[in-house]
């Protein structure tokens, strides 16, 4: 069975820092891209940043400089190092494994941030 497990979403005040982990389990790690997606209420769902097999990152431009996305294979998991954190960045953060071979693709239940100015 394929799952991902986020975690470490929170309340955190502007400025602060938060660490997301996405576990996951019941597919090849190593082949899959992994990538981290928010949605905040009344807006659609976002790409925020991801890692390729390869290990290429990606961040959308509003969290360059402040995000760092990181994959630890031994763990099957995979870390978003959230900084500087805005009210903005307040949202609920999806976990997305795609296999771009195939289209396989599948998702967290998602991990509720909060950024209070």
């Amino acid at each position: 069975e394929v799952q991902l497990v986020e975690s470490g979403g929170g309340l955190v005040q502007a400025g602060g820092s938060l660490r997301l982990s996405c576990a996951a389990s019941g597919f090849t790690f190593d082949d899959y891209a992994i990538g981290w997606f928010r949605q905040a209420p009344g807006k659609e769902r976002e790409g925020v940043s991801c890692i390729s097999s390869d290990g290429i990152t990606y961040y959308t431009d509003s969290v360059k400089g402040r995000f760092t996305i990181s994959s630890d294979n031994a763990k099957n998991t995979v870390y978003l190092q959230m900084n500087s954190l805005k009210p903005e960045d307040t949202a609920v953060y999806y976990c997305n494994a795609r296999y771009n071979p195939t289209g396989a693709d599948y998702w967290g239940q998602g991990t509720q941030v909060t950024v209070s100015s």
